[in-house]
């Protein structure tokens, strides 16, 4: 206490300064209505930018929860498209009388890991088995074609993306529907060749590649990407197109792993197709 009686003594002019200071200001805005509007002003100006500020930054917070319920809700839609249904004829020969059997199942995920340097890049899942995803499952975002689930441990899956030495993703010229394969030769992340294309073909740059009915992984119709260039190699009987990805694989955040509850049985059919044929052959 007698420390703070001799810090006050000491300071006893500044503080009557300060003390004579906020009487004057009290006095000029009680008395002058145009100083007292000037200062409510600023307050108001003040307080809402402040009150904005907080505003966005609850907003930008809160953006994480959003994007998880809109990619929720974007994955429930997609389970309800008639793309995902397969259309089964009834044996009852009625016209237009038919079932429809569901064909793809989608499950949102997020991306938590990926790369776009190596030769055969991948990304990794935070869902697994305990979520229903499965070895072969096609991996998609809003954008378009992402890869296909390598493997699986109860909450994580890892997935090659198409940005991969090996596999060739089946797909077509969207506006005539002539079939091809997507390859990546290690290059721009940005862009994949699509090879296989007939000559005939009329092309422009800027047409669409979308998957084909070909893939037993992939629902028919997810983007691909766009015409860049294309090209028939000197000896080749086929076209072959550069095309420049939709999906950026630099930006990679939510995606949806897609089920396709036909491709056991369609893989048993035709294992028994290459068996008889590689009998043959013996």
């Amino acid at each position: 206490m007698r420390n703070l009686i001799s810090f006050i003594y000491r300071n006893h002019f500044f503080f009557l300064f300060l003390l004579l200071e906020v009487s004057c200001f009290v006095l000029i805005i009680q008395s002058r209505s145009y100083q007292s509007t000037s200062l409510l002003n600023s307050a108001n100006s003040v307080s809402g930018n402040l009150y904005a500020a907080v505003s966005n930054g609850r907003e930008y917070l809160l953006l994480k929860d959003a994007n998880l319920k809109l990619a929720d809700e974007n994955a429930r839609l997609r389970n309800q498209l008639k793309s995902s249904y397969d259309i089964l004829p009834q044996k009852v020969f009625t016209i237009n009388d038919t079932l429809y059997r569901k064909k793809y199942v989608y499950t949102q995920g997020k991306v938590i890991n990926s790369t776009t340097n190596r030769r055969s890049n991948y990304i990794t899942l935070n869902i697994g088995s305990d979520q229903g995803v499965e070895k072969d499952n096609a991996v998609i975002n809003t954008d378009g074609v992402i890869g296909w689930v390598k493997d699986v441990s109860p909450n994580f899956s890892t997935a090659y993306s198409i940005l991969h030495k090996d596999p060739k993703v089946p797909c077509k010229v969207k506006k005539d529907g002539s079939y091809g394969g997507l390859i990546w030769d290690g290059g721009d992340y940005r862009y994949a060749t699509v090879i296989d294309i007939p000559t005939h073909v009329r092309l422009i740059k800027g047409d669409t590649i979308v998957t084909s009915a070909l893939s037993d992984i992939f629902p028919e119709g997810v983007m691909v990407g766009f015409v860049e260039s294309f090209e028939r190699k000197q000896g080749d009987a086929f076209l072959t197109l550069k095309i420049k990805l939709n999906a950026d694989f630099k930006k990679l955040n939510y995606v949806y792993v897609v089920k396709n509850n036909s491709k056991l049985e369609q893989d048993s059919l035709e294992l028994i197709i290459t068996k008889e044929e590689e009998k043959k052959n013996k």
